[in-house]
């Protein structure tokens, strides 16, 4: 049986302009064929198991030939599977789209188009040029600007493209921006018409170059500016001085690792992206349910004997969540803790016990086990019994220093942290071309975790891909297990929040940019 092949536009860069469709195609494909301009965070979408095949161009080195990737999109359909082949912007739109789709059909395989927003129009909007505008422009050409001078003469009529809209847009054309200049003022646009250049638009890359027709090849010279970028030239690039608004916010030009476990992980990915940032998702940790029969017959010993505790601490919005699932899954009532004080460490673990009907005491100062000795201790009195429902990997020092104070404890291990991630090549190579501008930490697991899985992966020093990339904790827990594994203290959370730690970030890039 045939498979099926769609022939996706990824967008211009930044992952969430992908469209509906596009996504649906990610999630359900066997097999991914992408290439570099393609966001590495669409990969994450696959389902697992899936096969990803890189057939990536670049200026100088096309990774494989056109005629061949149209015959792998054949080949692999022709195995029965489902495959996407993802391409940067719009398939339609000197994707080459039309010969991939042609040897489908001659082997008779089924296979659909999938339209992309095209980066003609959102890369320069990302700059602040919009390409039409009522008194500037009112029409648009979109011109390929990849061939050697002798093709560009073959396929574009200069004498006739020059001054036939408003606005041009060139597409892949940095290295010829000299010689296109040159044919623009010889067919008759002004020298001093604006030009803008942008590259890598709508991602942390961005960069945005502008001039005229004149100067705009000397510039791009001392500037060393290189491709992918979009070339705009027109009135509309004027509009940038007062529309430019990506560059303005507070996390622009910045990619940021997030190691935070998938489930947890959307609050710091959402902050990040709202803030103009490009979060990377790069999961190092995953929270289960506890698989040992001794760890969850003392759950169930704990669970019913809830009318007798004196306190409830919970340390992590985790302690909370995997608290419930044993109640639910043991289907014993909250209301057995009626007589039990709750404490907890930092806002977000109080809104996980608020969002369930419980209010916790006062907040310590400190988020952390520290803190809640510090908010209690003149109430902690030697005979009480403490229920203290954690995961497998926390610190010793809250139990121990109740003891010490002549508690009772119970310790329940209501979930355990394990090492996840498949090996991502995607992550490599960003850190190799150093496009990596800093990695969150939220836990000392997260930290650990982190250097296994690139241990894994076979870099036997990751601190020499590591050394120039910020490193930004949650928490001094945190910061101390980093500094451990080799890094350099770098940014620390004021308050061991998600807020606190986009803060930090937010204030790192801000006195970045004055440098």
């Amino acid at each position: 049986m045939k498979g099926k092949v769609y022939l996706v536009g990824a967008g211009p860069g930044d992952a969430k302009l992908i469209t509906i469709k596009g996504m649906e195609c990610i999630r359900k494909a066997d097999v991914l064929v992408y290439d570099r301009l393609a966001s590495p965070r669409l990969l994450k979408w696959m389902k697992p198991g899936g096969q990803k095949i890189y057939v990536g161009k670049t200026t100088d080195r096309h990774t494989m030939k056109q005629e061949d990737i149209n015959q792998l999109l054949a080949d692999l359909a022709l195995e029965g599977k489902t495959v996407v082949r993802l391409k940067g912007g719009d398939p339609t739109i000197f994707g080459r789209v039309g010969e991939e789709a042609e040897l489908l059909r001659r082997h008779g395989i089924p296979y659909e188009i999938v339209p992309g927003i095209t980066s003609a129009i959102s890369v320069p909007a990302y700059a602040g040029i919009p390409v039409t505008h009522r008194e500037l422009a009112s029409s648009l050409s979109i011109i390929t600007g990849h061939e050697s001078p002798d093709k560009l003469d073959h396929s574009i009529h200069w004498d006739k493209v020059t001054n036939a809209t408003g606005t041009l847009v060139f597409l892949m054309g940095v290295a010829k921006v000299g010689y296109i200049s040159e044919q623009l003022i010889k067919h008759g646009r002004p020298p001093e018409t604006p030009v803008a250049l942008v590259r890598w638009g709508t991602r942390a890359d961005q960069e945005t170059l502008t001039g005229t027709l004149s100067d705009i090849e000397a510039k791009v010279k001392a500037a060393d500016f290189q491709p992918p970028a979009v070339i705009v030239v027109g009135e509309v690039v004027r509009q940038r001085e007062l529309l430019m608004w990506a560059e303005a916010l507070p996390l622009f030009g910045k990619r940021i690792v997030v190691t935070r476990a998938r489930s947890q992980a959307s609050e710091l990915v959402e902050l990040i992206e709202e803030l103009g940032g490009e979060p990377y998702e790069f999961p190092v940790i995953e929270t289960v349910m506890p698989e040992d029969a001794g760890k969850k017959a003392a759950i169930t010993e704990a669970l019913g004997k809830l009318p007798g505790f004196d306190w409830v601490f919970f340390t992590s919005v985790n302690g909370v969540e995997f608290f419930w699932r044993h109640l639910a899954e043991q289907k014993v009532d909250i209301r057995g803790l009626h007589r039990a004080r709750i404490g907890a460490v930092g806002p977000a673990t109080a809104a996980a016990l608020a969002g369930r009907g419980l209010v916790a005491g006062e907040l310590p100062a400190r988020f952390q086990a520290e803190g809640l000795i510090e908010a209690f201790g003149s109430e902690l009195l030697p005979g009480q019994k403490v229920l203290l429902p954690r995961g497998d990997l926390a610190r010793e020092w809250l139990p121990d220093k109740l003891r010490e104070l002549g508690l009772e404890v119970t310790e329940i291990d209501t979930y355990e942290t394990v090492v996840t991630g498949e090996d991502d090549i995607e992550l490599l190579r960003l850190l190799e071309e150093k496009r990596i501008h800093a990695i969150t930490f939220t836990s000392s697991s997260t930290v650990r975790n982190f250097i296994e899985i690139l241990n894994r992966m076979g870099l036997e020093d990751p601190m020499t891909l590591l050394a120039d990339i910020k490193i930004a904790c949650i928490g001094p827990l945190t910061e101390q297990t980093a500094v451990e594994a080799g890094f350099t203290p770098g940014l620390l959370a004021e308050e061991a929040t998600i807020d606190g730690l986009i803060h930090e970030l937010c204030r790192w890039n801000a006195e970045t940019r004055l440098k």
